[in-house]
This record gives C-alpha cells, structure tokens and sequence, in this order.
C-alpha cells in the first residue's frame, strides 16, 4: 500500500468552514448505524436460515458456485453483516482446500453443516453486526460551493497530478463525525471489479446488465478537520504485512477488521491531527499506466473516539479499471453539460499516462 501524510495541508480555519459547512447542510445516521440498546438486550437472531439460504445469499452471480471473491466481498462490504470470524475462517478454508477453488452447494454443506445428529440440517441463527457508527454528509465542490470546497479540490489535482476533469467528475466531499463511542470497522473504500459488476460512477454509460454495482475510487484523500483527545486512530491493520490473506485476519478468534476489539493491533495507526491529510491508492498500476487491482493492504477503519469529537472528510477519486467504460462515461456527461450551458467545449479523453503518477 503507497500512503502519504501531509501536516498542515488544510489551515485550522479552512477545518472550520468545511466543519461548519457540515453543519449547515446537515448531518445524517450512517446506513450502517450500531444497533439500539432495546435490540441488543433482546439478543435475538434476526432470521434462522437453512445452509441452501446461506448458500444463495452469498452466490453473488447466482451461479451456483461459492468464489472468495464473493465471501470477500461480502465480508468487506461497510453494511452490517452476519458473518463471524468463525463463520469466515470456515469457509475460507473450505474454498482453499476445494481444488477448483469454488464451492458447490454439497461441498458448502460439507465445510459447514457440523451438527452432531447425522443427517439433521443446521439452521444458521444469525444477527446482524453493524460496522459503523457516526453521522456523515456530503458537500458539492461544484460552481457556486463555498470558495474553500474549491480550493480543497484544486489542491488534491495539484497533488496528485491527475486530470482536473477526472477529479471534478468524481463524488462529493464526505464530512464524518465520530462522537465519543463512535467508530467503523475495516473495510476497502473502492472494490475489486470483476464480469457481473459496474462501477457506480459510470453506470449510466454502461451497455450491461450486471447485478452488483460497486464503489471504484482510484485513491482516497483523508482530510483530519478536528484533533482528538483520545482514541478515533485511523487504523491499516495490515500494511506492510509481506502477504494478504483473509484467514489471517482471524486471530484467536477475534476478527482484525473489528477495530472495537482490535484497533491496537493494526500495524499502522494514524492520530487525528488538526489540518493533516492522508492520501492513499485503493488499486494497484495495471503496468500500462491505468488502474488495476485492488490493493488489499488499503483496508483500513476507524478506531473508537474515547474522548472529544472526531471530524474527518474524504474526498475520492473515482476511476473505472474499464478505460473505455470511463471514456464513454466523460463523454456522456461532457455532452450533458454542453446542452444544458450552451457552451462550446471539446471533450478530451484520457490517455493511460495521464492516470497512475505517484505509483
């Protein structure tokens, strides 16, 4: 994972403006809020599901065939989700074992149906387990935002190197704040595509019919808008580890992605600081100067706020690993915005080598 921390990159003033900015547009619950204390003390499961369920549930393509990259990305997705580090090592080692490296119905039955009366089913109980608590909103960085938003995004152009038009396509400014208790775990900002995905970005330029959308952000600039008294580290709990692997996120049973548990553990910790930024790469160079794979050693979260308030904001850089999908996409909405302005402007597509800069 290529990172970078950059002191002072916001003034204690412009932290302000964005902060009160947030405000004034209003803060919503995130998606994948904790849940409340009635439904934690009623400690009861959500559905009780038959292993074929299970099974359906997690075939993301509905082929009839389990792959780690569907396990994965349901594992790593930032909505609540039932799978336990049991429930995760279990079949991780099933699909390591199988040496097609997929598994069927039967040999999923066979990896997890434990019961100890042969021939009886397992019924998964299962409850949710929520992955983030805070209140987030977003703000346009477009013509007419507050001069600030502006001078946020024409920096991170600066920075990065990249195409302004690349940078100004993109999604909005994201403003988090993490109050005391408040937290997310680990999880990928972007995802790894693959034949039934498209990106989010880009799907109304798309000419398929794929059942997942997925978040394709090239790279992720974290802005610090508030120190913390205590706690809200920004955790990678597996940078500079020489290999990734998904079972060795499971240790003694605890799961590392769970930064309530096991935010001291993560190889790198970055402490909230007034004005710093962090900027990171979510994919891998595909060698021809375009965006490839996603890079697992970007996973990261949040660390719970022990004392203080926590603001943060993201600003993403939306790619899609597809270069023409991106170009068909620019194209799309430069014409849009020509027929709604009026203006004569002439659209100029990506080249590879105006993509990957600082990899």
């Amino acid at each position: 994972m290529t990172d970078r921390q950059i002191p002072g990159f916001l003034s204690e003033e412009e932290c302000r403006v964005v902060v009160q900015l947030a405000q004034l547009k209003g803060l919503m619950e995130s998606q994948t809020t904790a849940p409340s204390q009635e439904q934690e003390e009623s400690n009861q499961p959500l559905l009780s599901l038959s292993t074929e369920e299970v099974f359906s549930l997690l075939d993301l393509n509905q082929d009839g065939l389990l792959q780690k990259q569907e396990i994965v990305s349901h594992s790593r997705s930032r909505d609540g989700t039932w799978l336990n580090p049991d429930n995760l090592r279990q079949i991780l080692t099933g699909l390591e074992v199988c040496p097609t490296g997929m598994l069927t119905l039967e040999d999923f039955r066979r990896v997890y149906d434990v019961s100890q009366n042969p021939g009886q089913q397992r019924s998964w109980k299962l409850k949710s387990q929520f992955k983030q608590r805070s209140k987030h909103t977003w703000l346009y960085q477009g013509p007419g935002s507050h001069h600030v938003l502006h001078t946020l995004r024409n920096r991170l152009t600066s920075l990065t190197r990249l195409p302004s038009a690349l940078v100004e396509l993109s999604e909005p400014l994201q403003v988090i704040r993490y109050e005391q208790g408040d937290f997310s775990n680990a999880h990928h900002d972007s995802s790894a595509s693959h034949s039934e995905t498209i990106c989010a970005h880009t799907r109304l330029a798309g000419n398929t019919s794929a059942l997942t959308e997925v978040s394709c952000r090239y790279l992720t600039m974290l802005f610090y808008l508030s120190s913390v008294e205590e706690g809200g580290e920004t955790t990678f709990p597996v940078a500079d580890n020489r290999t990734y692997e998904e079972q060795a996120l499971i240790q003694d049973e605890v799961d590392l992605t769970d930064t309530q548990e096991t935010c001291a553990r993560g190889n790198l910790r970055m402490k909230p600081t007034v004005g710093t930024a962090l900027l990171w790469y979510n994919h891998l160079s595909d060698g021809r100067g375009w965006m490839g794979e996603l890079d697992e050693y970007s996973l990261h979260g949040d660390c719970p706020v022990r004392r203080g308030v926590k603001w943060v904001a993201n600003s993403w850089v939306n790619v899609d690993p597809d270069h023409q999908q991106q170009a068909r996409y620019q194209r799309l909405v430069a014409k849009r915005y020509q027929a709604k302005s009026g203006m004569e402007e002439h659209y100029q597509p990506l080249s590879h080598s105006d993509l990957h800069q600082d990899l």
